[in-house]
């Protein structure tokens, strides 16, 4: 995770960090999968989804067990060529 990612999620409300932390800890999800991890309502996990997707933290893909659910993930991190390279 960049800096500016860090700096992007500290901003977002409690109900999108802890969205992000249930993505984190258990891989991707459904929304109806993160609503039964997080014990929030539906409602509240579709506006931290929004803005968690807003800053480019998560990605969604469709879901291939039913297509009309979607898939949440965390986006791949992006390895600076810097912090690759150690000596």
């Amino acid at each position: 995770m960049t800096e500016s990612d860090e700096e992007g999620i500290a901003d977002l409300p409690p109900s999108a960090k802890l969205v992000y932390k249930v993505l984190e800890y258990n891989g991707p999800l459904t929304q109806k999968g993160i609503v039964q991890e997080s014990m929030l309502s539906a409602r509240t996990v579709r506006y931290a989804l929004e803005r968690l997707e807003e800053i480019d933290v998560i990605e969604e893909d469709v879901y291939f067990a039913d297509a009309r659910q979607n898939l949440y993930e965390i986006t791949d991190e992006v390895v600076e060529p810097e912090a690759a390279v150690s000596d």
